[in-house]
């Protein structure tokens, strides 16, 4: 029964909001295990402003525009008006299988998609496409890293970044989040990136849980959010060369298999 349900009565941490749990969700199901859903990352988009008004209204202007994550593609597209913004839109590149997925439901389709799902593989592999001068349109959120604009701009590039959403920790969360720590009620920690591990320490230091984290196994997509859950001093049972939900679950289920 364990060999085919490897998550069996394991509670599992589902750290994505109501959109986006339910694939997570039934994976972790599939495996015997009961997720939680505790959204420890919401998204709003920005009140429209000057900057992002112009970076819409001139479009046709770039070269380029980059999406890192389905959230980009939604948010923009949300407000953009293709009416308002001249005849052409710029070539497209994407870091992800699901940004690339949901940007062709908007009708549109990448014509970069990197190796690996990474600012640092994307840049390398993105800049021999640039002219040196070439226009490049970055729209983020709040909190999202600086490395790809910074990159792409000492290789010879004009980036443009335009913030377009802001990142949260819903207060709904922090109660059950909370709750469930002191409980020891989760067995099994995922975060799918650095914000998700920001907002769950913020957490923890608040409420004095530290001794908790001891007793759950943690798993991670990609080497960043591996890099902040060691930087909190955390150790990771499971992070998974490709990375998407489903290797992390996979990458998880092999670890315990080899502890059993």
């Amino acid at each position: 029964m364990t060999q085919t349900l490897p998550l069996l009565d394991k509670t599992v941490l589902v750290p994505r909001g109501e959109g986006q749990a339910k694939s997570f969700s039934q994976l972790v199901e599939r495996y015997g295990g009961i997720p939680i859903e505790i959204p420890l990352i919401a998204f709003r988009p920005i009140e429209k402003n000057q900057r992002l008004h112009n970076a819409l209204m001139t479009l046709d202007t770039y070269d380029w525009i980059i999406f890192t994550s389905n959230v980009t593609v939604e948010t923009f597209f949300s407000f953009f008006k293709k009416k308002e913004a001249g005849h052409s839109f710029p070539r497209i590149a994407v870091i992800g299988k699901k940004t690339a997925e949901v940007l062709e439901t908007m009708e549109f389709s990448p014509e970069f998609v990197p190796s690996a799902y990474v600012a640092e593989t994307f840049v390398e592999e993105f800049s021999p496409l640039l002219d040196r001068g070439a226009r490049v349109l970055l729209p983020k959120g709040n909190l999202a890293r600086e490395y790809i604009a910074r990159s792409l701009t000492e290789r010879g590039a004009q980036v443009d970044e335009v913030i377009i959403y802001e990142t949260y920790l819903p207060d709904e969360s922090r109660d059950m989040l909370a709750r469930k720590l002191a409980d020891q009620q989760l067995d099994i920690l995922t975060f799918t990136s650095p914000s998700t591990v920001d907002h769950l320490m913020a957490v923890v230091k608040e409420y004095g849980l530290d001794m908790q984290l001891g007793n759950c196994l943690i798993g991670c997509i990609g080497p960043v959010t591996e890099k902040k859950l060691h930087d909190y001093g955390l150790t990771v049972h499971a992070s998974p060369k490709e990375y998407t939900v489903k290797e992390m679950i996979n990458s998880m289920i092999a670890y315990i298999e080899t502890e059993e």
